[in-house]
C-alpha cells in the first residue's frame, strides 16, 4: 500500500462524538513527489520513491536538478498514476483509516539499568553499597561468560520503532495536518513514515 513522510509537530487531544477525549499527535505532511519508481520486470517489485524538501540547484554548466532533504520507499500494489513528479498529499490518508507508523525514537544517551529496564536497584538507606548497580550479571566457571542480550548499563533510545493499526482520527487539507492516535516515536521535527494499511477503523 502507498505511504506517505510526515513531519511530527506535537501532541494534542481531540473529542469523539461519544464525548471521549483521545491524545492524538500531530503530523504535517509536506508535499511528497515522487522521485522515482520501481517495477516487478526491472527490479522484481512495484515501488515509488517518495521525496521531500525539494530544492533545485544547478551545475557549472548551467544544468537543473533537484535534491530532496528525505526520500523513502514503499512498496505499492499498481503503479497506475505513479509517475516521476506526481505530488501526493494527505488525501492518500483519509480520516477513520488505519495506517502503520515508522520511526526513530528519542535518543537518551548513555543510561543506566534502573533508567533503561526499570531495574529496582537496592536499598537507599544509609550505608548500603548496592542502590543503582545491576547486580550479579555472570555465572560461575561454566559457562564463564556472559551471554549475549544480558540486560546492562548502554546506550539507550535512537531505536527504529514500528506501530501498527494507529487510527487516523483527523485530516486537515487546508493545513496538511492529520492527527494520528496516539503517541508517535521521535521529537517534535523528526520525520515519520506512514504507510496505508486499511480506509476503515
Amino acid at each position: 500500500m502507498i505511504g506517505l513522510i510526515a513531519k511530527k509537530i506535537g501532541m494534542s487531544r481531540v473529542f469523539l462524538p461519544t464525548g471521549e477525549a483521545v491524545a492524538v499527535t500531530y503530523l504535517e505532511v509536506q508535499p511528497n513527489i515522487v522521485v522515482r519508481t520501481k517495477s516487478k520486470d526491472r527490479d522484481g517489485y512495484d515501488a515509488v520513491v517518495l521525496g521531500v524538501n525539494a530544492k533545485k540547484w544547478k551545475t557549472r554548466k548551467g544544468a537543473e536538478h533537484t535534491r530532496f532533504g528525505l526520500q523513502k520507499e514503499f512498496t505499492v500494489d499498481s503503479l497506475d498514476g505513479m509517475d516521476a513528479g506526481k505530488e501526493l498529499s494527505i488525501d492518500v490518508l483519509p480520516a477513520e483509516s488505519m495506517v502503520t507508523v515508522q520511526g526513530m525514537s528519542k535518543g537518551k544517551g548513555f543510561a543506566g539499568v534502573v533508567k533503561r529496564y526499570g531495574f529496582g536497584g537496592g536499598p537507599a538507606s544509609h550505608g548500603s553499597h548496592f542502590k543503582r548497580e545491576p547486580g550479579s550479571i555472570g555465572m560461575r566457571g561454566d559457562p564463564g561468560r556472559i551471554f549475549k542480550g544480558k540486560k546492562m548499563a548502554g546506550h539507550m533510545g535512537m531505536d527504529n520503532l514500528t506501530l501498527k493499526h494507529r487510527a487516523v482520527l483527523v485530516n486537515d487539507i487546508k493545513k496538511n495536518l492529520i492527527g494520528i492516535k496516539g503517541p508517535v516515536p521521535g521529537p517534535c521535527g523528526a520525520h515519520v513514515f506512514l504507510t496505508l494499511e486499511s480506509t476503515q477503523k
